[in-house]
Parts: structure tokens; sequence; C-alpha cells
């Protein structure tokens, strides 16, 4: 049976302020291989394309002299390994909603709205963290940088999702904070809704929306406008 409207949501700075518990992974790894440590606001623009991309930037600009090393498949890997190892085990330590979204997916459940995430977390850490955050049984599907052989900003990302949760991509939203939200988005031809200070460089005027959001506080009016469509 089609869903009346499918909503999709990114997880990192979308969903969750995570930043927190990935600097502390990131820095973990970081000092346990002799590199500089990070702050909140690298670690943000970071975040997206997974572990092994953030772990490149943050070498490559802190440490071009050794770039050298990253190039190591082995201690890449280790790295990676390090990374993913102690963020699994804390993964919501600090981490907390955005403001007004458990309401807001109270609200789209009781509308019969179907709620799916799209993240370039690996899909078991996403899924493990929403268990954790207790969120988890909202959602339909979790769509994570493993799940397909594919992943943002690739709008098969979120059309394959989609598909699976019996949705129509005429009657789909994104919820997003980057540009790999907002690039699917718009080469999927989905609507976007993005969360201003998101886990990104790029300015805002330079990011595909229809709608900006500081949190999901009166969020339920614009889906309601979709609703009525």
């Amino acid at each position: 049976m089609t869903q009346k409207l499918t909503i999709l949501l990114d997880l990192d700075g979308t969903i969750a302020d995570t930043a927190p518990d990935l600097m502390a992974a990131h820095n973990h790894v970081m000092k346990k291989f002799g590199y500089e440590t990070k702050s909140i606001n690298d670690i943000k623009n970071y975040v997206g394309h997974g572990a092994a991309v953030m772990i490149g930037k943050s070498i490559f600009g802190s440490a071009r002299k050794e770039m050298s090393e990253i190039t190591d498949p082995k201690v890449k890997n280790e790295m990676i390994k390090e990374f993913l190892d102690f963020y699994a085990k804390n993964i919501v330590v600090k981490s907390k909603l955005i403001d007004g979204l458990y309401d807001f997916l109270k609200w789209a459940k009781l509308n019969n709205i179907s709620m799916g995430v799209c993240t370039n977390k690996q899909e078991h850490l996403a899924v493990d963290f929403l268990k954790k955050i207790k969120i988890y049984n909202f959602f339909e599907y979790v769509a994570g940088r493993n799940t397909f052989d594919y992943c943002k900003p690739d709008p098969r990302h979120l059309t394959s999702t989609i598909e699976i949760m019996n949705g129509d991509i005429k009657k789909s939203i994104m919820i997003g904070d980057s540009e790999n939200d907002s690039d699917a988005a718009k080469s999927a031809g989905i609507p976007m809704i993005l969360l201003e200070d998101g886990y990104t460089e790029k300015k805002i005027e330079n990011l595909y929306h229809n709608h900006l959001i500081k949190n999901y506080i009166g969020i339920e009016k614009i889906i309601s406008s979709y609703l009525n469509d």
C-alpha cells in the first residue's frame, strides 16, 4: 500500500547533535596515532562522508607532512577500525535529539506519515544509535552508508529507500542539514527541509532547500501543507 506521505531524515546533525560523541571517538584515534585533536566545529565539518573521510580530512588539515602515513592501507584501516570500535561503545554519551524532534515523530506517527532514515553512518551504528536514544520504533526503514552500493549525495540512496518503504517519490520529503542531503534531494526531485547550523562548511544560500528550520518546533505546519496537496 502506498503511503500518503513519506519523510526521510538524515541522522547526524538532523535527528541529533552527535558531534560531541563523534569528536570523542575521533580525538581518541588522533591521540593514539600521534595526530592533533580537533574541535567540535572541525568535527561538524568532517561528518557526513564516513569515518575514513573524516580521519583523512583531519590528518590532511593538521599534519600534511605526515600525510604519507594515511596512504598505507594497513594504517588507514587500523585507524578506521579504532574509530568505529570506540564510537560503537560510546555512541550515546553526550549526543542529544534536536529540539522538538520527539514530539514531531509522535505527531507524524499519529498522522500515518511513513518515516525512514537515510544516513551516511554505517547501518549497524545508525540502528544502534536510534535504539539507544529510544526513537528506533518510529522508523519503518533505516538505510545507512553500506546498505546499498551507493550513498548520499547519490539520489538512489533516497529513492531506493522510498521504494522499499512502498512510498511515492512525488509524495516524499527529505529533512537534512548538509550538502549530501540537499544534493541528493535535488537530484531525486524531492522537496528539502534544511536545518540551520548543519554539519557542513557550506552557506545556507548554497544548499538546495524549500524550507529552512532552526529545529523541529512548529515543523508540523510545513508538513501539513504537503498532507493537504
